[in-house]
């Protein structure tokens, strides 16, 4: 299908390009699924994703059965298992899955989350051994521990065992643990197609290859068997909030854990939604944007335990408590991630067109430098790097990349290289812990690895439509009809429609940086549509001060906006180019 010439430059100095697979597809949902890579002959199962339809046997990773067999003998002879997790929505939701499983086994497992400022990221020797000394025999680290080299030999010697379930970039050595289940392991053999899965899919594996060992040995004779499937929220949340790419097994565990979560099973998280002011069953979108926010609240400015107790507790006051508290630390999450965004931005501005935006501020918060660099990645379209540096010259780093740029596989090569004290990761996302005296040789080392990565990634870079409709045409069935082919995430983008001619009608700022309009069409039919976070930018002012005979077409997102109690369409503005 061609597009309009007017498509080929717009405002954001973009090409729009058709996404289709240029084949005549009648129904919408098939040309949505096969323009995102569904085989033609999986539609049925990319249609509606079941978890049977994409669910390996656990036995094909690496130490899963040894894993299993372990954490079988400790159930049944009743000792002391500790969960060791990740201060973010994985960690959490990774942790509280495992807790669960366990309980509902009869396995009183307890949990400990590391506290982000005064412990860092993943286990510390220190942490290991005292939970030793307070009797646990056996430790599971979930969504950390492949790099943990140090802190798994204290624990060794310590005579604590210690299972790693993990999906993070690992060295060629692994860490002395009793068994290291990663999809990403180097010496992965069939279980590396899956190393796509967060860490709580993972978790979610560990915990069917435990029931099917438990099975085997007969321990379910005279008690029920725990339904597995009811945890499915906890690892649809994990996976949307960790951005992992929504294909094959995560498609299945996301959309069947939307519907578990629709069916409340799990307090915490149907408090959570209360705080949050969802009043309706939460969507994917819902995941990343409004709960797990809430989730990592407590690890980035609060207590690091709070997503976990949240969603592990079997008492209802107390969920109500805990979600108000991490509600309440958002909002101050927001505050403190505002104020070191400006100056990060700042930063990032004065170092021009480098492939790599690495920037560092002493007194910023670690907790938002995250979220920080995400948004630098999204502003500049290139790989961000935010760096809080402490009073002791020390840096605690958090980076996000962009699609085709393995910014794990760089952070760790930097390590090997001696640029830095600790760091690790995944493609799209990496954390590390750098000297102040480094930072800029850190800045170059990425620059020269990377700069052809970002060149090649950016010359790639279109805005892809994937149906082009009059305004008119933005209605709530038509975003019926596209929600049809998710859940969307990473690695499974959104439909984009391109929707003209329009005039705009009205336009003003909402928000501190959103901008609103009111579009019409040659026909007077109109639309309601916002630009994000764009009043400053080219977009957002050419959407403010346009004349208003001028036409234009915009291209963005389809949502159903029901604040006012009745669903009604509107458009989430990606780009804009004018008609003439």
């Amino acid at each position: 299908m061609s597009l309009p010439r007017a498509f080929e430059r717009s405002i954001t100095g973009q090409s729009w390009h058709w996404r289709g697979t240029g084949g005549e597809v009648d129904d919408l949902v098939t040309q949505l699924l096969l323009a995102r890579g569904c085989p033609f002959d999986e539609i049925e199962a990319y249609r509606s994703p079941s978890i049977r339809a994409f669910m390996p046997d656990p036995s094909i990773f690496q130490d899963m059965d040894r894993a299993a067999e372990r954490l079988a003998d400790a159930v049944m002879t009743q000792e002391a298992v500790t969960i060791f997790g990740d201060y973010d929505v994985d960690g959490a939701t990774s942790a509280a899955l495992l807790v669960r499983l366990l309980r509902d086994l009869g396995l009183a497992a307890q949990s400990y989350i590391p506290d982000r400022l005064l412990e860092g990221y993943g286990p510390s020797g220190d942490a290991l051994v005292r939970l030793r000394q307070e009797g646990a025999t056996l430790v599971v680290t979930v969504d950390c521990g492949a790099q943990a080299f140090e802190a798994l030999d204290m624990a060794r010697d310590a005579g604590l065992e210690v299972i790693v379930v993990d999906h993070h970039k690992c060295a060629t050595e692994l860490p002395a643990a009793l068994a290291l289940v990663n999809p990403n392991r180097l010496d992965e053999g069939e279980g590396a197609a899956h190393g796509h899965l967060a860490a709580v899919g993972v978790a979610w594996l560990l915990g069917a290859a435990l029931l099917r060992t438990l099975r085997q040995r007969g321990f379910f004779a005279d008690r029920p068997e725990p339904k597995l499937l009811d945890l499915l929220d906890l690892v649809a949340l994990g996976t949307v909030a960790d951005v992992a790419q929504l294909k094959g097994l995560n498609r299945a565990f996301v959309a069947q854990g939307l519907k578990v979560m629709a069916g409340q099973r799990n307090i915490g998280l149907s408090a959570l939604a209360k705080a949050a002011r969802l009043t309706r069953a939460p969507s994917c979108s819902d995941l990343g944007f409004a709960l797990g926010p809430r989730i990592n609240a407590g690890g980035r400015v609060g207590k690091s335990d709070l997503g976990v107790r949240l969603l592990t507790t079997t008492d209802a006051e107390e969920a109500q408590e805990i979600a108000e508290e991490l509600d309440r630390l958002n909002t101050e999450r927001r505050a403190i991630e505002a104020a070191v965004q400006e100056d990060a931005a700042t930063l990032a501005q004065r170092q021009g067109n480098r492939a790599v935006a690495l920037v560092a501020g002493e007194g910023w918060h670690p907790g938002v430098i995250g979220i920080v660099a995400g948004r630098l990645k999204e502003k500049m379209a290139r790989p961000a790097i935010v760096i809080a540096v402490d009073e002791a010259g020390l840096g605690k780093g958090s980076g996000r990349s962009i699609a085709g740029v393995d910014l794990g596989a760089a952070i760790l090569a930097a390590k090997d290289m001696g640029l830095l004290i600790a760091g690790g990761g995944h493609a799209m996302a990496a954390g590390l812990t750098v000297a102040a005296d480094k930072i800029e040789a850190l800045g170059d080392f990425l620059e020269e690895r990377l700069a052809e990565d970002v060149a090649r990634a950016s010359e790639g870079r279109a805005l892809l439509i994937d149906a082009i409709v009059a305004p008119g045409g933005i209605t709530p069935q038509l975003v019926e009809a596209l929600d049809a082919a998710g859940p969307y995430g990473m690695g499974w983008p959104a439909p984009r429609i391109a929707a003209g001619p329009m005039r705009i009608v009205k336009a003003d700022i909402v928000g501190k940086d959103h901008v609103r309009a009111i579009l019409a069409g040659d026909d007077g039919r109109s639309i309601k549509a916002v630009a994000f976070r764009q009043a400053e930018s080219e977009l957002g002012q050419s959407l403010l001060h346009a004349g208003r005979d001028r036409r234009l077409w915009v291209a963005g997102r389809a949502r159903l906006d029901d604040w006012s109690g009745r669903a009604t369409a509107e458009l989430h503005i990606d780009d804009a180019t004018w008609c003439d």
